[in-house]
């Protein structure tokens, strides 16, 4: 799957749906049919909406983990937990469950953002708090995370 783009603004109804901008649905369109994961994040108090190949291969490399070891069963338990199968449907919506949404501590207003190969969802209030938080320490970690000039992983 090619890198998806934008952020976008969406409301969510009482019973957990959202309908997927259409933007985002047509990058999607080639994962509709197979369907996706939804899951708890692990840094953030947000969602994370895996296309089903790339759950997938994602999985592949969670499996080599050795089972005998008591941090690779925690880790494998906690990346996994709540982690639920949804489909985006005839309309376009899709339904978050509710355990996911008292989680992410959703209310009516949500962003979805891609993270390159997944989207990110978010209350709208956490989503902008997380970025006004994230602002001023953004040009270090960009230095630190991309900025490496002496090997080839930088971007400039």
């Amino acid at each position: 799957m090619s890198s998806l783009i934008g952020t976008y603004e969406c409301k969510v109804d009482a019973k957990g749906r959202l309908m997927l901008p259409a933007a985002l649905k047509k990058q999607l369109a080639p994962a509709l049919q197979n369907g996706f994961v939804l899951k708890r994040a692990v840094f953030q108090p947000c969602l994370e909406l895996y296309p089903m190949a790339e759950w997938e291969a994602l999985m592949q490399k969670v499996n080599k983990l050795n089972r005998f070891k008591k941090k690779n069963n925690d880790f494998i338990r906690l990346f996994t937990a709540g982690v639920k199968i949804v489909e985006v449907d005839a309309t376009g919506r899709l339904l978050i469950p509710k355990d996911l949404v008292v989680f992410a501590d959703i209310s009516k207003e949500i962003v979805m953002s891609s993270a390159i190969n997944i989207v990110e969802i978010w209350d709208k209030d956490k989503y902008e708090q997380a970025i006004d938080d994230a602002t001023g320490d953004f040009a270090d970690l960009a230095e630190e995370v991309m900025g490496q000039d002496d090997d080839d992983h930088g971007i400039s």
